[in-house]
């Protein structure tokens, strides 16, 4: 059983084509990812950095959790929670925004399960974004219409552009 640190050192793990997490048995996760889901979280992480105004967005952010450590796609940390996070490997709180991009091979129990981690762990909002692109909000209490810490952020991201 490795460590989050020892996972995070290792050349050959760093270069496997997967997200990566651990179970509480300190089992390592792998799920593939498409083409779509680096889009959409890169997406998600521009908008943020341009309507939060402060703050710091991680993309594939590691959360320490009661099942071992979860990545979300992406996270957005006010300013104090993000300088108290920068020597450690993985989050023991969760960030205030965790989203994750929906992957196929996702379960509907798994994203639930998920969502329920980060926010035991901390989280004041969980984002659900869709193949589409469509995003759905949560904060602890279940669904809501549009984030409360960033308010402008759109239901649907932006198709792409072209020339």
């Amino acid at each position: 059983m490795l460590t989050w640190e020892e996972i995070c050192a290792d050349p050959v793990l760093g270069e496997l084509p997967y997200k990566i997490e651990t179970n509480r048995h300190g089992q390592i996760i792998m799920s593939p990812t498409r083409y779509y889901h680096g889009g959409h979280a890169a997406k998600i992480a521009i908008l943020l950095e341009r309507l939060m105004g402060s703050g710091e967005v991680i993309v594939e952010c590691a959360v320490e959790t009661s099942d071992g450590v979860k990545e979300a796609d992406v996270a957005w940390l006010s300013d104090d929670l993000a300088d108290q996070m920068q020597d450690v490997a993985a989050c023991p709180v969760a960030p205030q925004i965790c989203a994750e991009v929906v992957s196929p091979s996702n379960t509907p129990e798994q994203l639930e399960e998920k969502r329920a981690l980060y926010f035991a762990a901390g989280a004041v909002e969980y984002w659900l974004c869709d193949r589409e692109g469509k995003i759905r909000f949560f904060a602890a209490g279940g669904e809501i219409e549009r984030s409360a810490l960033c308010p402008d952020f759109p239901h649907v991201l932006p198709k792409r552009r072209r020339s």
